[in-house]
């Protein structure tokens, strides 16, 4: 059985990695296409908190059909009102900030939220727990972007150096 406490703890350790890369990318390459038809590192950077807020905003407002062909106008409510031109700072404040906000509220909800059903967008039901498992692996896969993103750049991403550092000190 996977515990919420952990599934919830595991999210904010990423998190705090796609808010690390976005500090760690320079502001003025955020326009940066690691190859053609990719999104740019801002792009997927945003993404992440975007899709995030809006998936778990629909989780605690109820949603259980997320196949709906509106599904996508349903997140904007849930999503932060943040520039879109806004600069790495508050990108990487707003990704903190998104992951605390969102595991306490989820953290808060009781036992039987997390046995409940809903339909994927992809038609798919699952309980909201591997929802919201769902939703960390989705962060995980655009974050390696992110750090390809940074080693194209010539930048080691924060996995590796705390990695390096520990083997250095053994």
């Amino acid at each position: 059985m996977v515990r919420v406490e952990y599934v919830l703890d595991s999210w904010k350790a990423v998190r705090q990695d796609t808010a690390n890369a976005v500090d760690d990318f320079p502001a003025a390459d955020f326009d940066f296409r690691p190859a053609p038809d990719t999104m740019t590192f801002g792009e997927a950077a945003r993404h992440i908190l975007d899709a995030s807020d809006g998936l778990t905003g629909l989780l605690l407002a109820g949603e259980d059909n997320f196949a709906t062909p509106d599904f996508r106008d349903k997140m904007k409510p849930h999503m932060r009102k943040l520039a879109g031109d806004c600069g790495a700072p508050e990108l990487a404040a707003a990704l903190r900030e998104s992951v605390e906000q969102r595991t306490a509220a989820l953290g808060a909800q009781p036992a039987g939220f997390w046995d409940h059903y809903i339909v994927r967008f992809d038609g798919q039901r699952v309980t909201r727990l591997e929802m919201v498992q769902m939703i960390k692996e989705h962060e995980m896969t655009h974050r390696a972007h992110l750090f390809l993103c940074l080693r194209m750049k010539g930048i080691v991403p924060a996995t590796t150096r705390r990695r390096l550092a520990k083997q250095a000190g053994k």
